[in-house]
């Protein structure tokens, strides 16, 4: 070897140990990894790594089968009280956006303006994540909201668990300690609480003010597409708490609305008082229900409620319109179902209701309509968010039974207004 090609080497190999030895960027910024676990209280745990928030929490652990909108899913109140297990592996691929809002003064990307579960738990989380309305990612985005999050686990393990044994109590608990912490705690139930009054707005509010159509929203943690999807029709909502009486008030309004909630419909005993004496109002208002509304309309028929193993959350839920026999897929997020056999039981107490829709998977209800007054509800979610759209006409229906309303008490023709920019939630006073 000549003289020249020796100090090449020389100098190539002085070179690689100083790279190898030199500390990298990669190296000085790397987070050191958090341990993680979610231990439920079956006495299983499933060991991972924190990529969010660095607290514990408890809640009741579910499973969605849902395949993307995370976002939608993790700001839906009826997701409070509970640790969100995904069965999509890859979950933070495109990030989070921003809160930018619509027309209506309505968030675009989410459905309130929290994160509203207890935590997520996650096989594969992307780091990396890319998206044009990106603006954090999801790590980053639990972390602010003080959400923890675990990645690393076996989600499939998890959901076996839950479909054999049902939705049980968690905790998701983050820190060094989590491997060597043996003590035994006591596993808090969301379910005790009344999770609708805390998802509820504590004031009254209005949605698009000259709308031609008005409509009274009961909200017992209402979906902001919900709220989107009655004002993009041109109705004008107001919007009360949970509790409030609104039969003070429905003359002032063409029809009635009850939204989805979180938790144990019977917490909401107030708005089933309430929904009894509208239904038996001589001149009725039309009144329509989602998910939580489906239950309260139908407890306030006569109908108990029972509490599903695992609940349906997901976007691929089949619904059977009992009028035409044809399935919908829906989107669905709910842990309790109305026992609806005594619809069609002889001699029923319950008298003037009939099944709307029936779940194709497991036969339970997801909806009930009256033979002869305007009031209905579905359980499922026709607003979706993410999901199909497929049952998106409902919203037309229930309006055109309000324009309906409208029109025969007025007997004056009206027109169906443009929907109309509203900057932000105008606050209002209803008199009473």
């Amino acid at each position: 070897m000549s003289a020249f090609n020796k100090a090449a080497l020389m100098t190539c190999s002085m070179a690689m140990r100083s790279i190898a030895t030199r500390p990298t960027l990669f190296d000085s910024e790397a987070p050191k990894a958090v341990p993680a676990a979610l231990k439920l209280k079956s006495g299983h745990v499933f060991t991972g790594t924190s990529f969010g928030a660095p607290i514990s929490s408890f809640g009741e652990a579910v499973f969605t089968t849902s395949l993307v909108g995370y976002p939608e899913s993790m700001t839906d109140p009826s997701y409070r009280g509970q640790i969100l297990v995904f069965t999509q592996p890859l979950i933070g691929n495109y990030g989070v956006p921003s809160q930018e809002k619509d027309q209506f003064g309505l968030l675009k990307y989410f459905e309130s303006n929290k994160i509203q579960c207890q935590g997520i738990v996650v096989n594969d989380y992307a780091t990396k994540y890319s998206h044009w309305t990106a603006v954090e990612s999801l790590g980053e985005w639990c972390a602010r909201e003080g959400i923890p999050a675990i990645s690393g686990v076996d989600t499939r393990a998890i959901v076996h668990l839950l479909r054999d044994q049902g939705s049980t109590l968690a905790k998701l608990e983050v820190g060094d300690e989590v491997l060597e912490n043996k003590e035994v705690v006591e596993f808090p139930n969301p379910n005790v609480r009344n999770l609708v009054s805390e998802a509820s707005t504590k004031e009254v509010y209005e949605l698009n003010p000259l709308g031609d159509v008005k409509i009274a929203l009961i909200d017992c943690g209402v979906k902001e597409n919900i709220l989107r999807c009655l004002v993009a029709r041109g109705a004008s909502v107001t919007v009360f708490p949970w509790d409030y009486d609104f039969n003070q008030v429905m003359d002032q309004y063409d029809g009635l609305f009850i939204s989805n909630g979180p938790g144990d419909p019977r917490a909401a005993s107030k708005t089933v008082q309430n929904l009894t004496t509208a239904f038996k109002n001589p001149a009725p208002k039309p009144i329509f229900g989602i998910c939580m509304g489906n239950q309260l309309m139908g407890m306030a028929a006569g109908l108990d409620v029972y509490k599903l193993q695992f609940g349906n959350r997901g976007h691929n839920q089949p619904a059977v319109n009992m009028q035409n026999g044809r399935c919908s897929i829906t989107s669905q997020n709910h842990g309790y179902a109305l026992e609806d056999s005594v619809l069609s039981a002889p001699g029923s107490v319950v008298q003037g209701w009939e099944k709307y829709f029936v779940n194709a998977n497991d036969g339970s209800n997801e909806g009930i309509r009256h033979l002869t007054k305007p009031f209905s509800s579905v359980q499922f979610h026709p607003e979706a968010k993410g999901g199909p759209q497929d049952t998106e006409y409902l919203f037309d229906d229930f309006l055109n039974l309000a324009r309906a309303e409208k029109l025969k008490h007025s007997q004056k023709p009206f027109f169906v207004a443009e929907p109309l920019s509203v900057p932000k939630k105008v606050p209002v006073e209803v008199i009473a």
